[in-house]
């Protein structure tokens, strides 16, 4: 992935975009990601929609945070290295200080059944998102006509929810499936 280098005065566009989005939402990488991929790719025009799918996939196969591995790869995409660590600290920043807070609050709130009954609301909201970006990510899939990523996709959450096999062999096991497959695709093309 080779940046598509953006004038220094979109600087301030990343860092903000990506500290509200920080910010504003709850439940890991899979809710930032469509959040992520309608600033930057539909309201911007920075990366496209496929860009977007290849940013997801990178960051779920690399270690750390899938939020911040998005953010730092939409920073390396459209503007280059330094702002990658501008991304980078831009997601970081809102769940470091918002926690230093809590932390500070804990003990008083823990027991609280309203703060209990809004974390209930924040799964549900959280799991809407997660339903939204995997609905938005199969459509692309499937408008580049292949089948075989919803198939995995589905038999892979079969085995979880009605086996109860481990997500790291699953995931394993699609990384090694997927490579595979690419292989394949790659010998036969040359």
């Amino acid at each position: 992935m080779t940046p598509k280098r953006r004038p220094y005065s979109d600087l301030p566009k990343l860092f903000l975009g990506t500290f509200s989005i920080s910010a504003m939402t709850f439940g890991g990488g899979y809710v930032i990601v469509p959040l992520l991929s309608d600033r930057f790719a539909r309201k911007l025009n920075w990366i496209d929609e496929e860009s977007m799918l290849d940013i997801v996939a990178i960051a779920q196969a690399t270690p750390g945070v899938m939020a911040v591995n998005c953010s730092m790869l939409i920073g390396w995409r459209t503007l280059g290295f330094p702002r990658a660590l501008v991304a980078l600290l831009a997601t970081v920043l809102p769940p470091l200080i918002i926690l230093s807070v809590l932390t500070l609050v804990y003990d008083a709130v823990k027991s609280s059944a309203l703060i209990q009954a809004i974390f209930r609301g924040l799964m549900v909201g959280v799991s809407i998102i997660i339903g939204s970006a995997i609905w938005s990510m199969q459509t692309l899939i499937l408008k580049r006509r292949r089948i075989l990523p919803p198939v995995i996709m589905a038999i892979a959450f079969a085995l979880h929810f009605f086996f109860h096999i481990n997500v790291i062999y699953l995931i394993l096991s699609a990384l090694i499936l997927g490579a595979f497959l690419t292989w394949l695709e790659l010998r036969r093309a040359g």
